[in-house]
């Protein structure tokens, strides 16, 4: 996926602006894996292949994208995955 391209995108459940990071790019640049977060309502939405993830909670499957979030855990900065939402480390038990 074209970083111009990742620049257009929006959180599909409010519409806000997406804070892209990027974990591995190919060798014209263009994002391989990454992942969207959406300050506002807290959603993820991975990138995998150079394809962003970006269907309602109802259509997705956690434990499909766990292994991606514990692969990219270091990366997150010690946030955590509940639901499909990122959280920091002490609002887990929450």
């Amino acid at each position: 996926m074209k970083k111009t391209f990742a620049e257009k995108l929006v959180c599909p459940i409010d519409k806000h602006e997406l804070k892209l990071t990027v974990f591995t790019t190919d060798i014209g640049n263009n994002i391989q894996e990454g992942i969207f977060t959406c300050a506002e309502c807290r959603r993820y939405y991975p990138i995998v292949y150079g394809v962003p993830i970006m269907s309602p909670d109802e259509y997705r499957q956690a434990q499909l994208e766990l292994p991606l979030i514990q692969r990219w855990e270091k990366e997150l900065n010690g946030k955590l995955e509940k639901g499909f939402l990122l959280v920091e480390n002490n609002e887990v038990d929450q």
